[in-house]
């Protein structure tokens, strides 16, 4: 994904089987997993890192199949030491993965998330403290470089954030797994548009950050664990 002024390009990390309990049918689903690398003047972003060694018990759950975080930069021309910032969207096993490969390297995290992640509820410390593990904490949206912006985007954790990129023809954002799907999202976007045409409750709730994307005027939304891209209708 070439734009004048950056290049975003999607890593293939991998994948994993989210069993039947989870996805809400009668079969699993298999869901890839995502990094993206920014290239912009100020150097190289990475935003996630994959999936990290998990315990048996998460092994057998998620059947994870990984595809190392080397050998995704190297098909992109790129070296792990040539990065020189991280962003995990969250510090979840399957996006902050390899982020002990980055030990000196600045990583951004919401302060809320790391908070989090070394709590109980978050059971692979070894993935989030490491040896010269160097987090950059944030409380709430930051600009890191100029046009490239972190948001919160509060959700499937509770220190969730997204990177949003301007670029000439638009913004692109990497929304993480601030929604599973492209459809998903889109759907939300569409209950936003029928609230504010004055459709009758009920309607379905949409997140509090919403506005805050769409005030961006994104031209595409990509995900962590969906192939597909979201665009709007017209812009």
């Amino acid at each position: 994904m070439t734009r004048s002024g950056a290049e975003i390009r999607r890593l293939d990390l991998g994948y994993f089987v989210r069993p039947a309990s989870e996805t809400g049918g009668e079969h699993p689903r298999v869901e890839p997993v995502y990094g993206y690398l920014v290239r912009r003047d100020e150097g190289l972003l990475l935003f996630d890192t994959g999936i990290g060694a998990a315990d048996p018990e998460t092994e057998a759950h998620y059947r994870p199949r990984r595809r190392p975080l080397a050998e995704a930069l190297a098909a992109a021309g790129v070296r792990a030491e040539e990065i020189a910032l991280v962003v995990n969207c969250h510090l979840h096993f399957d996006h902050c993965g390899e982020n002990p490969r980055f030990a000196g390297t600045p990583i951004v995290v919401q302060r809320r998330e790391l908070a989090t992640a070394r709590g109980a509820d978050y059971i692979f410390p070894e993935l989030v403290d490491f040896p010269s593990a160097r987090y950059e904490q944030l409380d709430g949206a930051a600009e890191l470089w100029p046009g490239v912006l972190v948001l919160p985007t509060a959700g499937h954790s509770a220190g969730h954030q997204s990177l949003a990129v301007r670029q000439p023809d638009g913004t692109v954002l990497l929304a993480g797994q601030a929604r599973d799907t492209a459809s998903i999202f889109a759907a939300d976007v569409l209950a936003r548009r029928a609230a504010a045409e004055g459709v009758a409750a009920p309607l379905p709730p949409v997140p509090p950050w919403l506005s805050q994307i769409l005030d961006l005027d994104p031209a595409r939304v990509l995900f962590a664990h969906d192939g597909s891209v979201w665009e709007p209708v017209s812009r």
